[in-house]
């Protein structure tokens, strides 16, 4: 009985998890955001009128979309751009697609784009029959080592980073992360 337990645990924590570049790995699922400053040994008192640091500009990309077509990211300018780094075989990523094709639904009229790019190494015509079995409606592009290094993405997958409409990173997820985080995230983008 308690071996007929294992398979099912492994499976659940798999999918819990976020995916390796690879099918064979997985990592675990965190969340990223920029590390704190080193402590000093001297208090730090900021000057009155000291602005908070400036969020990092997102890395400029151009990839090829399912059909073959160039997009990049200046194609989304004043739009909040949420950039979703997944795979066919990555069953986190698998999970999130509800939740971006929802958000695509609900936040498309208000400047949000939902953008997946996919690190299948099978060629755009499998990920074009997932995205059409799976309803998928916003844009994918095929995705490249240079990109997915750029944005985190080498660290493994999903890895989901949200834009705001200057072209600033407001936010960053490694590994399956929920609806309602992504939503935050939006909101936040938007009042930029």
């Amino acid at each position: 009985m308690q071996t007929a337990r294992w398979p099912v645990f492994l499976a659940f924590a798999l999918f819990l998890s976020a995916c390796s570049r690879s099918p064979s790995t997985a990592a675990s699922d965190t969340s990223t955001t920029s590390a704190p400053p080193a402590a000093s040994a001297a208090p730090s008192t900021p000057a009155p009128d000291a602005q908070p640091p400036a969020a990092p500009s997102a890395p400029a990309w151009t990839l090829k979309d399912l059909d073959g077509k160039t997009v990049s990211l200046a194609d989304f300018k004043g739009k909040v751009v949420v950039l979703d780094f997944w795979a066919t075989w990555c069953p986190p990523c698998r999970a999130e697609i509800p939740h971006f094709i929802e958000l695509q639904n609900e936040l498309k009229d208000k400047g949000v784009t939902i953008v997946g790019v996919s690190l299948d190494s099978t060629g755009p015509a499998d990920v074009a029959q997932f995205a059409k079995t799976n309803g998928m409606n916003y844009p994918i592009v095929m995705g490249d080592e240079k990109t997915a290094t750029a944005y985190g993405a080498d660290q493994g997958i999903p890895t989901t980073v949200v834009i705001d409409g200057k072209g600033n990173i407001v936010a960053t997820h490694l590994g399956l992360t929920d609806k309602d985080t992504f939503e935050s995230d939006i909101k936040k983008a938007l009042a930029e």
